[in-house]
């Protein structure tokens, strides 16, 4: 299971177990994504944007710029979302104005209405 379904699946079992209609907010799940592909990368290289982007998976525009890039293996598995402003606007501000296709923090901020 990718990560991403694992985590709406948690925030779903949440909103069950406190029999109300409120979610995480936006901030503390971008945070936890964050942590998590922090630890993740820690215990080894992350797949590469290319191999990513060839399982099928989007990539956000900085994500794609990365992978088109002549780089080798090293740059090609960093995780972008560590330097990328999305991440930190997303990790400090509700509704955070982050809108480009397949950014992982996009979704998080998604209206809720």
């Amino acid at each position: 299971m990718d990560d991403d379904r694992w985590l709406e699946q948690l925030a779903d079992m949440t909103d069950v177990a406190t029999g109300t209609p409120e979610r995480a907010p936006a901030r503390l799940k971008a945070k936890i994504y964050s942590a998590l592909v922090n630890e993740q990368s820690e215990t080894g290289p992350l797949l590469s944007l290319a191999a990513t982007k060839a399982a099928g998976n989007g990539l956000c525009v900085f994500e794609q710029t990365i992978a088109s890039l002549p780089v080798g293996e090293r740059i090609g598995s960093m995780n972008p979302c560590s330097i990328c402003h999305a991440r930190i606007l997303a990790e400090r501000v509700d509704h955070a104005p982050i809108f480009w296709p397949h950014c992982p923090y996009v979704g998080f901020h998604r209206s809720r209405e």
